[in-house]
Formats: C-alpha cells, structure tokens, sequence
C-alpha cells in the first residue's frame, strides 16, 4: 500500500498538472534538462580550471623552458622580469647591469629604432 510520502508527490504532480496543464510539462522538464546541464558543463570548468591553476606553478617549475609556451593562466611578472624581458626581446645584454642602466639601454635601442 502506499505511505504518507507517495500520497504526497501523487498529489503534487496531481496539482501541477492541473495548473499547468499537460503541455507544459514537458516544456518543463526540458528547460530542468538544460540548467542542470549548464550546471554541470561550468562545474566542470571550475574543476578543471582549480586544477590547472594549482598545478601551474609546479609546472612552471619543473619545465622553464615551456612555461611560455603553455598558456594555463596568466602569470603576473615584476617590473624587474619585464624589463629583463624586454631588454632581452631587443638583444641587449642584462648581466651584470643594474636596472637604471638596463632601462637606458632599452630607451637608447628603442630611440634609435625609431629613427629608422
């Protein structure tokens, strides 16, 4: 025999169906498809952005050489790395020189290819 709960969710399928009508039911049921697929479509990329992310350093890490080349997350460098990098990109040499003398060295290259 049926117990109290059966009797409840026959009734409020019962009343649903009475204030919706048939039709709409499956319009429903469609669109509770849909979210819960959106649901789970940006629960997975949460996932697997939390994941990528957390092992991103570790891979940067262990691999230098590619850690350019890999575009996980966008990686934040210090006015000291760009200017490096920059020095570096223009082929100017970086050691042994302070960051004053490395940022008139860029300024000097960049004013003399300007002038090209």
């Amino acid at each position: 025999m049926l117990e109290g709960w059966e009797w409840l969710i026959i009734g409020v399928v019962a009343i649903v169906i009475i204030m919706w009508g048939p039709a709409k039911i499956p319009e429903f049921a469609k669109s509770l498809g849909r979210a819960k697929g959106e649901f789970q479509k940006a629960s997975k990329e949460f996932t697997d952005a939390a994941s990528t992310t957390a092992n991103a350093p570790a891979a940067a890490v262990a691999t230098p050489a590619r850690a350019s080349a890999v575009a996980v997350a966008p990686v934040l460098k210090s006015r000291d790395e760009m200017l490096v990098d920059t020095a570096r990109n223009l082929g100017i040499e970086t050691e042994g020189k302070t960051r004053e003398q490395i940022a008139e060295e860029i300024n000097t290259k960049i004013n003399l290819l300007g002038t090209d």
